[in-house]
């Protein structure tokens, strides 16, 4: 397994300098943040994408996923309002342009969740609909869809693993499965390690970090309760080689380089 450090942390640099910081820290990848300033929809030039590519080259640091600027905003895959959905899914479509050009082999989606006076069966189905056009257009570039689980206050559609193997037996699509964030499967009281073990080959990435068990803070990992000696350890057993990526919060970014290198010396801790 190898470390990566979403992009997000650095919100308040430009990417290219998120980029070499990361690198400096001692991460092996970055997950790239989707939202401003760093790689929003069509921000980005052709020529702008091509040096932040090269730089990566540079830097040794590989790009572990794209992760689009979603929950609830500005996106809505599920929306019962047929404009809203639609463009919704083109930007996702938008950004898995993006990420092909930054060479990164995985794009992570958010559910979303059902609106006001909407059945959820109804926003299931637009997600599906949603979800098999995002998956088809990422074919085109070999680019895989990773799903995230999360908690309550950001989906009422896939808040377990449970419910997202449900919606990928019901597509079959290849290129579906799940990011994986050990934070969100402790806020709803969900098993991590039965996580990684009913997921198997659908895992596609890795999400890390900690909370009170209560919302989704994105803690450094060990500021929170999260027990993460055996959900590494079930990595380890079902043969994982991906990214683990450490996703921090909000409240990193006025300060991010020690907060960057802490975690990367407690990820390097959880991987002996």
């Amino acid at each position: 397994m190898k470390t990566a450090l979403s992009s997000f942390v650095y919100l308040n640099y430009p990417l290219d300098e998120a980029i070499r910081r990361t690198a400096q820290a001692g991460y092996e990848g970055i997950d790239i943040w989707g939202g401003r300033p760093h790689a929003y929809r069509r921000d980005l030039s052709r020529d702008e994408l091509a040096s932040l590519r090269r730089l990566l080259e540079r830097e040794q640091l590989a790009v572990a996923s794209f992760i689009p600027a979603q929950f609830r905003y500005p996106t809505c895959l599920c929306s019962n309002n047929e404009t809203i959905r639609a463009d919704s899914v083109a930007y996702i479509q938008d950004s898995i342009e993006t990420a092909a050009a930054l060479g990164a082999p995985i794009v992570s989606v958010c559910p979303g969740h059902s609106l006001y006076g909407q059945a959820v069966a109804d926003a299931w189905a637009r997600l599906a609909q949603s979800l098999a056009s995002i998956c088809e257009f990422a074919l085109r570039h070999n680019i895989r869809i990773a799903v995230e689980p999360a908690d309550r206050y950001e989906t009422d559609l896939l808040a377990t693993t449970g419910d997202a193997m449900r919606m990928i037996s019901e597509l079959r699509l290849v290129n579906l499965g799940v990011v994986l964030d050990n934070g969100h499967a402790h806020v709803v009281g969900e098993s991590a390690v039965q996580a990684v073990h009913m997921l198997g080959d659908r895992l596609f990435h890795v999400h890390l970090d900690d909370n009170n068990g209560k919302r989704d803070q994105h803690l450094i990992p060990g500021d929170g309760s999260f027990d993460f000696q055996p959900f590494m350890h079930a990595l380890r057993a079902v043969g994982y080689e991906g990214f683990i990526s450490a996703e921090l919060s909000w409240d990193y970014t006025i300060d991010p380089d020690p907060a960057a290198q802490l975690t990367r010396n407690r990820m390097g801790q959880l991987l002996g």
